[in-house]
């Protein structure tokens, strides 16, 4: 069969040399990518040396022989894009987060109903970890026996000086539970193969960046169903000490063992990322997952020339942004009420 041919649009977030390379180790052909930005457009060219820059987006749109669009646009674009994109009769994939509200969110799915187009959001810290990927492996095999309780972290470094003006900018980068959060709803739906869950509580604050009074730099969710509990945790505090941009973790609580996972390094550990810890009734073990497979990419092919949902179902990715779209708006509510900013 031919290859997948895919085409970029919005290279606003370093996300997209991820999301790019995920589709060309699967055997997809990049035809092009579409950007306003000229100095982000020459970074991207460098990276990515085979990437031809194309002048208009309708071009791209217009072009019956492109099967994906992908985009790592500025996150309040990126439900127009999809909506273009399936409305050309084209599959999508997207950074998280896909939607920076619920009207986003109900538009996209609306569109996607209609068109039957493929909606994808590239969870990063799942489909791009291998430590995460591996879990999932052991979890479902029933290793852990049935998953009551997950702890999400997700600490990142803020490197404020580099970043753009719409990273501030609440309404562009939709809060930062919808912004990083999205990664560990959609773990904790993952893990607990749970359709939905309930927000028990969720805050956001901005505890140390009054300079900046769009940015929200703290957040947190405690949510549940009807089996299983979770807390999330993200933040934009991770110290200029730590070797990487966060130290990453997922603790899984199951009936008969437990998994720890250290994605990104084990502090003052073991060297490398992708560390995997388990315990069982057979004893504890550390488990190196760095030459496990990432099947994201070969899936979602698969996915768009067969119309199947191998890669992720349609409503996990749906939900997984619903729930962080619901607990940004929970903990916002909750913020007004206590008279918070």
């Amino acid at each position: 069969m031919a290859s997948i041919r895919f085409a970029v649009i919005g290279i606003n977030h370093d996300h997209i040399f991820g999301q790019v390379n995920v589709m060309l180790q699967a055997g997809a052909e990049l035809v092009g990518f579409y950007a306003e930005e000229d100095d982000l457009a020459a970074e991207f060219t460098k990276r990515v040396p085979q990437a031809v820059r194309i002048p208009e987006k309708a071009r791209i749109l217009e072009d019956r022989s492109i099967d994906l669009i992908v985009s790592a646009a500025v996150p309040d674009q990126r439900a127009g894009i999809a909506i273009s994109a399936m409305q050309h009769g084209k599959d999508v994939m997207l950074d998280k987060p896909g939607m920076v509200s619920l009207e986003q969110l109900a538009e996209v799915r609306e569109v996607q109903a209609q068109t039957k187009r493929i909606v994808s959001i590239l969870y990063s810290e799942h489909f791009e970890t291998a430590s995460t990927v591996k879990a999932g492996e052991i979890v479902h095999s029933g290793a852990i026996g049935e998953v009551i309780h997950i702890t999400g972290l997700g600490p990142h470094r803020l490197r404020k000086p580099s970043r753009p003006d719409w990273f501030f900018q609440r309404e562009r980068y939709g809060g930062i539970i919808t912004d990083i959060a999205s990664h560990q709803c959609e773990q904790f739906l993952f893990f607990t193969k749970a359709l939905d869950a309930e927000i028990l509580s969720a805050t956001v604050s901005n505890r140390a960046n009054p300079d900046q009074p769009g940015l929200q730099d703290y957040g947190d969710i405690h949510l549940r169903t009807p089996k299983a509990t979770g807390y999330i945790r993200v933040d934009w505090f991770t110290p200029e000490g730590l070797s990487t941009w966060g130290d990453g973790r997922l603790f899984i609580v199951g009936t008969e063992g437990t998994i720890e996972l250290r994605k990104y390094l084990d502090v003052e550990g073991r060297p490398g990322k992708d560390h995997l810890f388990l315990v069982d009734r057979k004893g504890m073990q550390h488990i190196d997952c760095t030459a496990v497979e990432l099947p994201y990419g070969r899936q979602l092919v698969a996915d768009i020339r067969d119309r199947t949902e191998t890669a992720m179902s349609q409503e996990h990715c749906f939900k997984a942004m619903e729930l962080a779209l619901n607990a940004q708006k929970f903990a916002e509510a909750h913020a007004m009420k206590d008279g918070q900013r």
